[in-house]
């Protein structure tokens, strides 16, 4: 996979794929969807370490289809999963993302994009769908520019994202803003006197420690070092012994699993035995916890913090509790990020409702587009919440997952 870091070779890849795409003017995009059959699509990595969230998303998403009949009033609702990751990359790639987005963008039953799985991904396939006016709702996508030009936000974010100048995209998850005061408060109640962050270049990674860097400094947590780390190393040993003798009591790895995490953390542990491991969203999966999926050795699970927008099935309203018995029954136990794929859908479909007064009139992506914007104190398996003029969600609550025989288990509920 290509890692440049946006802008570079992947906006490249974008405005290539507009000029070639025959999106023109305001005439060339079919705003009303003919026909009683609409399309939403999503797309994600069904392959690599990333896959099991990946994929929670996509089983979460069609619970919640089957729950609505796969209707909205007289219209028939499908979903076409789209695969992101290469087989030569088994990851995420720019390429195949834009050639996704290529595929929604000339079906002409399309209503709506639930999507993209990364940060990084969604930086490619915004701008493009966004000439279509396609509405685009992430499960999981946090990076702050996406959104906002808030810090942590790089320049020319998130103006350019929408050279249309109407924002299309919302997110269920909060942004990596509320992750990073979760983090910061965490390790300061953890007693880290001093913290050394690793990030693998991703922008998930890479965002999330930008934004985490200036909440600690704000809140006077010591950072003594930032690094970022060569993804798919065949060792970390090195690095490891650079960062014990930093001094640091507490190592944040602000990464994707598949970038080499699970091997970092290993070899961090053995060069500072005493030393606490926590792990941002992108790590909060099987593949980094499990030995059984290449994740960790179990020795060094009670060192392990992660957070992730997740919470227990407890800890929310009692609809996230039903949620969770309803996905264990048909998909068994679920990943984090599988209650945000349930939820993205369930605001499609809410939205399409609306748009169309519960289905009986006709759907223009406009006012599907509208009502996601216009979403108000929503009743949600996530609690109540609104989506803000810029598309983030009102959602400020976080998760603390201990690591325990391989497996995630939640902890306890934090504010960002």
């Amino acid at each position: 996979m290509n890692r440049v870091k946006l802008p570079g070779i992947v906006i490249a890849i974008v405005l290539t794929a507009v000029a070639t795409g025959g999106c023109g003017g305001k005439d060339a995009v079919a705003n009303r969807i003919h026909g009683a059959t609409l399309t939403i699509y999503t797309s994600g990595p069904m392959r690599g370490a990333s896959r099991l969230n990946a994929q929670a998303v996509l089983n979460g998403e069609q619970l919640a289809l089957s729950q609505a009949r796969g209707r909205v009033g007289r219209y028939h609702i499908q979903l076409r999963a789209l695969d992101d990751a290469t087989p030569q990359g088994d990851e995420w790639d720019p390429g195949q993302t834009t050639v996704n987005a290529r595929i929604v963008m000339q079906d002409l039953t399309t209503i709506g994009y639930i999507g993209d799985f990364n940060s990084g991904a969604s930086a490619v396939s915004i701008p493009l769908l966004n000439r279509n006016g396609i509405p685009q709702i992430s499960a999981s996508s946090s990076a702050v520019g996406l959104t906002s030009n808030a810090a942590g936000a790089a320049p020319g974010e998130p103006q350019k994202y929408y050279p249309t100048g109407i924002r299309t995209f919302a997110r269920v998850v909060p942004d990596d803003t509320v992750q990073a005061n979760v983090l910061v408060d965490l390790l300061l109640r953890q007693d880290c006197r001093k913290t050394y962050v690793l990030e693998d270049g991703e922008v998930d990674g890479e965002d999330l420690a930008s934004s985490f860097g200036l909440v600690a400094r704000s809140a006077g947590l010591d950072v003594v070092g930032v690094q970022a780390f060569p993804p798919h190393a065949t060792s970390y040993a090195p690095l490891a012994t650079s960062v014990a003798q930093s001094g640091a009591n507490c190592v944040l790895i602000s990464a994707l699993t598949e970038s080499g995490a699970p091997l970092l953390a290993r070899q961090i542990g053995e060069a500072m035995p005493e030393a606490q491991i926590f792990g941002s969203a992108g790590v909060a999966e099987s593949t980094f916890t499990d030995p059984a999926y290449g994740g960790i050795p179990l020795g060094l699970d009670s060192r392990v913090l992660l957070t992730a927008p997740a919470l227990g099935p407890d800890a929310g309203p009692p609809s996230g509790k039903a949620f969770y018995a309803a996905y264990e029954r048909r998909y068994g136990p679920a990943q984090p990020f599988a209650i945000f794929g349930y939820e993205a859908m369930n605001l499609m479909l809410a939205a399409i409702s609306r748009a169309s007064d519960g289905g009986k009139e006709a759907v223009l992506r406009s006012k599907v587009l509208h009502a996601i914007f216009d979403t108000t104190d929503r009743r949600s398996v996530l609690g109540t919440y609104s989506i803000t003029s810029t598309g983030d969600t009102t959602i400020r609550r976080y998760g603390v997952w201990r690591v325990v025989d391989g497996n995630l288990v939640y902890w306890k509920t934090m504010i960002g």
